[in-house]
């Protein structure tokens, strides 16, 4: 049997992929083109066989980024998005440099050697402060504090940090998601918290909703995209745009450059328009 011309990089917990991933695979299938999903650590994947590698489904990379960012260097094949802008998209820190070209949630990165004062700071300007890991994923780590010297932080994940102020709003317009690929919005997700959390994620009892793409945060979502360009010399081929509501207004709340999930039991279009981008791709 040949080797697919496409693989979907993935990690070992969900070695079939995203929530249906097959989708994905079919969607290519359509358009003439054979995938698999592959684990990416996995030493018996032949990765020089194929035509392009694609990061989907990699959820464990915040746990292991310096190999996950050594296999991304090393590929024989081409990589969507590529290598340094993984590396760049890793650490939360981004958010400052966004901030001088697009409306973003206020975002202050912090190491051990200068929390104790950010936190007092953060405290001080925001009366409610969230900390999270700069290099994280699915709100692991996400503490909310009034205080800070609350004896919750003892517990603190590894840093570095980044601290924002408690956007409010979360309860009440959620977060959205909005996909830009090839420089296009194409469809939006609305998230909303748990009744007892601030995190949108299902594992902490957060819901999803597929929604219209509203104006607003489509045009933002595109100009973020158009900042990062700006900013790493080369424009991401997929994006999911975070967004806040803050101060009366959308602001990025993060960019997901390196494996955002698709929603493809939500958003199962999400696999067509996948799959048109990878098609260019390979055409070019």
């Amino acid at each position: 049997m040949s080797a697919p011309e496409v693989l979907l990089a993935t990690c070992a917990l969900v070695p079939d992929g995203e929530t249906d991933g097959h989708l994905l695979v079919d969607a290519l299938a359509e358009r003439g083109v054979s995938a698999a999903w592959a684990v990416w650590d996995d030493p018996a994947v032949d990765w020089a066989a194929v035509r392009l590698v694609a990061v989907r489904s990699t959820w464990d990379y915040h746990r292991r980024l310096a190999p996950f960012l050594a296999w991304a260097r090393d590929l024989p094949a081409p990589l969507l998005n590529g290598v340094e802008t993984f590396a760049w998209n890793a650490d939360k820190g981004y958010l400052e440099q966004l901030a001088d070209l697009v409306p973003t949630v206020p975002s202050r990165r912090v190491d051990d050697a200068g929390l104790v004062a950010a936190l007092q700071r953060a405290v001080a300007d925001y009366g409610t402060a969230v900390i999270k890991p700069a290099t994280g994923a699915g709100g692991h780590g996400v503490c909310v504090i009034e205080r800070w010297d609350d004896p919750r932080l003892i517990d603190l994940a590894a840093g570095p940090w980044i601290l924002q102020p408690l956007v409010g709003s979360i309860r009440t317009h959620g977060e959205s998601s909005v996909y830009v690929l090839d420089g296009v919005a194409v469809g939006q997700v609305d998230k909303h918290p748990g009744a007892d959390d601030v995190r949108v994620h299902g594992a902490h009892g957060g819901r999803s909703e597929v929604v219209a793409l509203d104006e607003e945060r489509a045009r933002l979502a595109v100009e973020a995209v158009a900042a990062v360009a700006e900013l790493l010399g080369t424009a991401p081929a997929y994006a999911r745009i975070d967004q806040l509501r803050w101060e009366d207004r959308w602001c990025v709340s993060e960019v997901e450059l390196i494996e955002p999930g698709l929603y493809l039991d939500l958003l199962p279009a999400n696999a067509d328009r996948f799959a048109e981008l990878v098609v260019r791709r390979l055409r070019r």
